[in-house]
């Protein structure tokens, strides 16, 4: 009897291969102390060079095997061992604490990951964390003298079943024998979704139990399009997926023929489908998959793992980059963005029994203008580059929009008084998180040029559920007549005042919301590159007018799983 499991679809494809599991090395550490901290010193920086170089060499075989963007993820780990900020952290560690050269690695590392990682999707910040583990993951390997596992040893076609698979894994990879990949840990990272995608692997991540249930030599079937695993399929379900495999080849052939054309519903209606981002490497990858812009720049990027804030003159270079290489395609910028689970060193934040809800986004930079405008002023300069649109995040009141825009304002005339060129069709708006703003959308639309849902928060809000919860994770719900109608009001809150919307959380690359936010008139889509093209071929396959009578019975259900077989009857295409 076959065995469903589910969990995140991080590469899209199906294919159906036996499984082969990676096991781990024995890394675990217990707190020792040292007598001779130069000795400890000494043993770190070996360790250090050991490991640059074996990066080093891994670089020269990503580059063989990968491309550019697989060399520029391994050259970030290199950067992160050159990095005098890491070392000296540990060796103070040493000096001070009297701490073994290992467990000073491992002290540091969980200051760093306690930092960089979130409960929830947040791919930038599952990146770094991911970059860090791989790098301490091969310095402790050679301070223990413990071997770690070599992916290039696979001698057959298989598909690798695996906790974590990292980036130096991937890089090992030999194309003619990995099938597809399968991991109990991890979200859509963008490091490991550019290496299994560039692979073209098809790859789900975060499937619970994965290396507990699944054996090797076990037949499986991935379906990375869906988020399902199959353990030891029936002779119908791998005929099933053979044809959907099939299909799928078929559906991304099409799809490369919609990259230089614009985003058009069945009946002529224009839509635009844009990228998250929150590093260069994901411009890069979203030019390639068909991105229409820039719906969402995480600028938090240019402040994680920093020890002082960035200068206006760093930030202005980093946005120029990604405002010049968008082409004129509107790039929206997100201000800073932290608090909740996210924290910065360098900004002194107050503990919080519910930090969620508390000091973070827009309310410390409204508190602390000394951080929110040399990002304005920076943000501003790089106006003139391309198409930018700038939003504040986590809106609650209108006095709050007010307050920001304001401070907008008065740095745009204080730059252009000193004779600094600014753009002057800069779009102001909002992220609408907080269901109290979607409430008064009618109102908050006078003052915006646009909202930009970000679904996440939203719901979340909504339902009084912390989706990273497995315990209340089920209270999440995308597809619930609420969330439809909460949306479906802001909307039209917007379009009466002339003003456009878009969506920036994972709601927006749901294939069974994608036709009801069409329908409803969402103006613009931003997601993962990844999944551009999927939702472009969609859209232009609907025809909006004909959908209204779905979203008429969709808002008038009564739960989530209503809705979703009202989508299957109305749009068929959504099943694969």
């Amino acid at each position: 009897m076959s065995i469903l499991l589910t969990g995140l679809a991080a590469s899209s494809g199906i294919t159906i291969a036996p499984a082969h599991l990676l096991v781990e090395s024995d890394l675990s550490i217990k707190k020792q102390h040292t007598a001779d901290e130069n000795h400890e010193v000494a043993r770190l920086h070996d360790s250090f060079a050991l490991s640059k170089t074996e990066l080093q060499h891994l670089s020269k075989r990503a580059h063989e095997l990968l491309g550019q963007r697989a060399v520029t993820i391994i050259d970030t780990q290199i950067a992160i061992l050159d990095d005098p900020t890491l070392q000296k952290k540990i060796i103070d560690r040493i000096n001070s604490h009297h701490d073994t050269a290992e467990w000073a690695v491992k002290r540091v590392e969980d200051y760093y990951l306690s930092v960089f990682e979130r409960k929830n999707d947040n791919e930038y910040l599952y990146a770094r964390a991911t970059a860090l583990r791989d790098v301490t993951k091969r310095v402790l390997s050679h301070l223990l003298n413990v071997s770690l596992p070599d992916p290039g040893l696979l001698d057959h076609r298989a598909i690798f079943v695996a906790n974590n698979i990292t980036p130096t894994d991937t890089a090992q990879f030999d194309k003619r024998y990995v099938a597809g990949i399968v991991t109990t840990n991890g979200g859509r990272t963008s490091h490991f979704t550019i290496m299994s995608k560039t692979l073209s692997l098809p790859a789900v991540v975060g499937v619970k139990d994965a290396t507990t249930i699944i054996h090797d030599g076990d037949l499986l079937i991935v379906d990375g399009i869906h988020g399902k695993v199959i353990v030891n399929p029936t002779k119908e379900e791998v005929e099933h997926y053979r044809l959907l495999a099939g299909k799928f080849i078929q559906e991304q052939q099409k799809w490369g023929a919609l990259k230089d054309k614009q985003t058009v519903s069945a009946d002529g209606r224009r839509f635009e489908v844009g990228a998250n981002v929150g590093t260069f490497a994901d411009v890069i990858d979203a030019q390639e998959d068909g991105a229409e812009g820039i719906g969402l720049l995480r600028t938090e990027f240019l402040y994680m793992s920093k020890d002082e804030l960035p200068t206006e003159d760093q930030q202005f270079n980093a946005y120029k980059r990604f405002v010049s290489a968008m082409n004129e395609q509107r790039v929206v910028a997100r201000t800073l963005d932290i608090g909740g689970d996210k924290k910065l060193g360098m900004v002194a934040l107050p503990h919080e029994d519910n930090p969620y809800l508390g000091f973070r986004a827009i309310r410390i930079g409204l508190a602390r203008p000394e951080i929110l405008r040399p990002q304005l002023r920076a943000l501003l300069r790089a106006s003139v580059y391309g198409r930018l649109a700038i939003m504040f995040p986590m809106i609650a009141t209108i006095e709050e929009f007010q307050a920001a825009r304001a401070i907008l304002d008065e740095e745009k005339e204080k730059l252009e008084h000193a004779g600094i060129q600014v753009a002057k069709n800069i779009e102001v708006g909002m992220m609408l998180e907080i269901p109290a703003v979607a409430v008064m959308a009618e109102h908050f639309a006078k003052y915006v040029d646009f909202f930009s849902i970000g679904s996440n928060d939203l719901i979340q809000y909504l339902f009084a559920v912390d989706r990273g919860n497995q315990q209340v994770a089920y209270l999440y719900q995308e597809l619930h007549p609420a969330v439809l109608r909460m949306i479906r009001q802001v909307i039209e809150a917007a379009h009466a005042e002339g003003k456009w919307v878009g969506m920036c959380g994972e709601m927006a690359n749901n294939a069974y919301a994608v036709p009801l936010l069409m329908a409803m008139g969402l103006d613009e889509f931003s997601m993962s590159s990844s999944q551009i093209l999927r939702v472009r071929s969609l859209i232009n396959q609907l025809n909006t007018r004909k959908l209204q009578p779905l979203v008429h019975r969709a808002i008038h259900a009564e739960t989530a799983a209503e809705v979703r077989k009202l989508v299957e009857e109305y749009v068929p295409q959504v099943k694969l």
